[in-house]
């Protein structure tokens, strides 16, 4: 009997037992941050819990790229200890005493070394390169911040552009239909002066600050130039190919820019070998942007009323690419200024050239803003039909 009793009790005390330890039962969370002397996150290393000075890690875990470690582990209190890959067996770079894990609560615990008391247990010699350190990030986080600032402005300045650009249809929705011209003129020239103004204002500032950077100083030359500051702005666009004659990393976009800018002061000063020579660098020295850069030559040409300078320009553009109505209108535009009248009939007679240059024009771009004026040209000429047939000459730039 007493057999049995024993064996029942055996029985019964398996059968009230858990089903799973007790420790699993004890277990709590830890997690926290690793900071290194430099104020900077630890992205490498392992933290660990120990119970007995750090001769045994019960618990390790890993530390992440943000410098952050999480982990579970049985209740208790630990010291907690911070390893790097390169620690020595036995040794740990630093620790935190007295850590608490309480069951079923995660707990929060960082290892800053930034803190005065790591510091001053340092040798004097790692304190003195962690000083240097430490200045050296803190220029390196002014100036990321400089950079930042700077390109927030030059997107800033990339918009003024275009709004100066569209400057003449935001004046026409302000002042409405029925506006005088002259009073949309005004508004168009005082949203540029606005435009171009801040433009100018940010990259004064933003070139005294970063003066190494060219792509400043062409922004700041383009400002200049919607201001009509000319002499600013051949300042500025020197000082874009001199910085970019030293760089190690050329910009094709900066030098052609300023090769342009150059070129259009020159041609509004009258000196068209000069003009002519910087348009065509420009061109070579970028030239995925040939053709916008000669088109605008040739718009500068017209302005000034140098039709010759206008018609070689035009060819240019041409030649850059086939494609671009607005060259083929340039080059009819500088031409038919030596139209004569036919004494007989009284009707226009275009040179060699202009009647071909207008109907490639149309061919392109039948429906553009000089489409009329170009129609009514061809009407007035001799027996003049439109051929949608015309081919682009094959041919390059001749001044």
């Amino acid at each position: 009997m007493k057999r049995n009793l024993s064996l029942w009790l055996g029985l019964l005390a398996f059968a009230v037992s858990p089903a799973f330890p007790q420790a699993a039962v004890n277990m709590g969370k830890i997690h926290g941050h690793v900071t290194s002397p430099t104020g900077n996150a630890y992205a490498i290393g392992t933290v660990s819990l120990s119970n007995d000075g750090g001769h045994t890690l019960k618990y390790t875990f890993p530390v992440d790229a943000s410098g952050n470690y999480s982990g579970e582990a049985q209740a208790g209190t630990y010291a907690l200890i911070f390893r790097l890959p390169s620690t020595a067996p036995g040794q740990m770079v630093d620790q935190v005493e007295s850590v608490k894990i309480l069951t079923g609560q995660d707990t929060a615990q960082d290892i800053d070394m930034s803190r005065k008391e790591f510091i001053d247990s340092l040798p004097e010699e790692t304190k003195k390169q962690l000083e240097e350190l430490k200045k050296k990030n803190a220029d390196a986080m002014k100036t990321n911040q400089v950079i930042k600032n700077i390109n927030a402005d030059i997107l800033v300045v990339l918009q003024d552009f275009k709004d100066a650009a569209a400057a003449k249809q935001a004046a026409a929705t302000a002042l409405g239909a029925g506006a005088a011209r002259a009073d949309l003129d005004a508004k168009e020239a005082e949203i540029k002066a606005a435009k171009f103004g801040e433009a100018e204002t940010l990259m004064l500032k933003d070139s005294a600050l970063k003066p190494d950077a060219s792509v400043l100083w062409a922004q700041l030359g383009q400002a200049q130039m919607g201001l009509k500051k000319y002499d600013e702005a051949e300042a500025s666009f020197k000082k874009v190919l001199e910085l970019e004659a030293v760089s190690k990393k050329p910009s094709l976009a900066n030098q052609g820019a300023a090769n342009s800018g150059l070129g259009e002061i020159n041609a509004r000063a009258g000196k068209v070998p000069e003009a002519q020579a910087f348009y065509d660098t420009a061109a070579k020295v970028d030239p995925t942007k040939a053709a916008f850069y000669l088109t605008n030559e040739a718009v500068i040409w017209s302005q000034m009323g140098n039709g010759d300078a206008q018609n070689a320009a035009a060819d240019g553009a041409i030649a850059a690419d086939p494609a671009k109505a607005m060259a083929y209108y340039l080059k009819g535009q500088a031409l038919v200024q030596k139209a004569t009248v036919d004494a007989t009939s009284g009707k226009m007679v275009l040179p060699p050239g202009c009647a071909e240059a207008y109907q490639k024009y149309l061919q392109l771009d039948p429906t553009g803003p000089f489409a009329g004026d170009v129609k009514g040209i061809l009407d007035q000429a001799a027996n003049m039909k439109i051929d949608t047939n015309y081919k682009a000459p094959k041919q390059g730039k001749n001044k």
